[in-house]
């Protein structure tokens, strides 16, 4: 897999290509072109802390900003240290469907999987 990569200020959240592709088709789908993939870390869950993945039109003072192929994902400042190394990845089986991250910092999560320490 290789991603190209523009880097405007530092994190080390990565997409997979499956992920970039479902990524461009749902911003197709939405007709829009000014929407960046935001990846956060919220205060949350039964262990603590809670992902969120939404697309955005807003870039915030303090932003990290990353350009796979088109796609912009962006990490507010707070939440980069605990993202780093995460990955972003797109399932379509026939077992599970939807976007996944799988984040090295995560001591621990929930059953439901929602959630980490």
């Amino acid at each position: 897999m290789t991603d190209t990569v523009t880097e405007t200020s530092a994190h080390g959240v990565v997409i997979t290509d499956a992920a970039t592709s479902k990524v461009k088709s749902l911003l197709a789908q939405e007709g829009r072109d000014d929407l960046r993939l935001r990846l956060a870390v919220q205060p949350g869950g039964c262990s603590g802390l809670i992902y969120q993945l939404y697309f955005d039109e807003r870039t915030l003072d303090g932003d990290a900003v990353k350009d796979y192929d088109g796609v912009q994902v962006v990490v507010d400042k707070m939440s980069v240290p605990y993202l780093d190394g995460a990955k972003i990845d797109f399932a379509d089986t026939i077992e599970k469907q939807g976007f996944t991250i799988d984040n090295p910092n995560a001591g621990s999560s929930c059953a439901c999987g929602d959630s980490f320490s």
